[in-house]
């Protein structure tokens, strides 16, 4: 019997020192970015870029592409599966393929994506940022983690976030933090949201385009994104009253208004959405979204259309424009979440 508590207590012990070490590894190599960050571009083209003009038609993606390892055969443990990743490379790769033949047919003018990995144990180290880059490319992190520790087995190292393209000239970019709501020991190892900012001149004009691409928080307790979208909005108005035009795309992880109406809530365990309502908008902007098609869908279990019982969908990826931003059409893409959990959504405007 005493030989039996010994090694129970010896086990305990391990455990304990195993879990202390853990989370001091975490604790000594969290992520910790500044308030405000210049980011350098990782892709240039070798002839110099046109600037924009005004009056000029844009057409602009965004989309999350969920690191290329969330398409139609795939779950997430967050949403009610059991998986973090892909089943395996080619999987990733056949994504990734997927992903980027779309950005390829689409001729557009600018492109902003979400959940970008760079270097991560999900995606089996694939550089998805060279992989997906045309024209001047940028990217802002916003998850770092040596050893994310869930599930199991454990998702592991991650390192991720926005990226934005353009054909046309980005005179300079700059990660902006926003608040985090999870508090040590969670903040460790989860996402440390940003925005990702791009000034575009405009020739023969001291305005510029202000190009906002942003992935809000989606697993938090509704406090964190409230947060995150008041920072926005003031982001937002701030840049309107100096005279630029702006543009904010991405997954706010909220649904647009009058989207719940199209596409319900079929479970209420599961996973919901915050809000967008109309009058957090800064005065001179509006939201712009289609409500034909969902932009997200549910990750419980792979994609299975036919099983309405089970499907839930969303509509919660779109842009926002300042009142001098022309919205000629957007819409949602219906790829059918082959290759992400996400469809892309496509934004076609003219400045001024």
């Amino acid at each position: 019997m005493k030989k039996l508590l010994k090694a129970l207590l010896i086990l305990l012990l391990v455990l304990v020192l195993a879990v202390g070490g853990l989370f001091g590894f975490l604790t000594a190599t969290e992520f910790k970015p500044a308030p405000s960050e210049a980011l350098n571009f990782f892709d240039m083209p070798d002839q110099p870029l046109p600037a924009l003009k005004e009056e000029q038609n844009l057409r602009i993606l965004s989309w999350n592409i969920g690191y290329a390892g969330l398409g139609a055969e795939s779950d997430f443990f967050m949403d009610g599966g059991v998986n973090s990743m892909a089943a395996d490379q080619l999987t990733v790769q056949r994504y990734l393929a997927g992903i980027g033949a779309q950005l390829g047919v689409g001729d557009y003018d600018m492109v902003i994506l979400q959940e970008v990995d760079t270097d991560s144990r999900r995606t089996f180290g694939i550089n998805e940022a060279e992989a997906l880059s045309v024209g001047q490319s940028v990217q802002a992190l916003n998850y770092s983690c040596p050893f994310v520790p869930i599930p199991w087995p454990p998702m592991g190292k991650v390192h991720s976030g926005l990226m934005t393209s353009s054909e046309y000239r980005i005179d300079s970019a700059e990660r902006i933090s926003l608040p985090c709501p999870f508090s040590w020991p969670l903040s460790t190892a989860n996402l440390k949201r940003c925005l990702l900012v791009s000034r575009l001149p405009l020739e023969g004009s001291d305005k510029e385009l202000v190009l906002v691409n942003l992935h809000l928080e989606a697993y938090d307790d509704g406090a964190g994104k409230i947060a995150q979208t008041q920072q926005l909005m003031g982001l937002l108005r701030e840049e309107y009253e100096k005279g630029n035009y702006v543009i904010a795309g991405g997954d706010f992880n909220q649904t647009f208004p009058g989207s719940l109406d199209v596409f319900p809530m079929i479970d209420p365990d599961y996973w919901q959405p915050g809000v967008l309502e109309n009058d957090v908008l800064p005065e001179g902007f509006s939201y712009v979204y289609d409500l034909q098609t969902p932009s997200c869908r549910l990750l419980n279990q792979p994609y299975d259309p036919a099983d309405t019982a089970h499907t839930q969908y969303y509509i919660i990826d779109g842009f926002i424009v300042s009142a001098n931003v022309k919205v000629n059409s957007a819409e949602t893409l219906d790829l059918g979440f082959e290759n992400s959990d996400h469809n892309p959504v496509f934004l076609n405007v003219t400045l001024g």
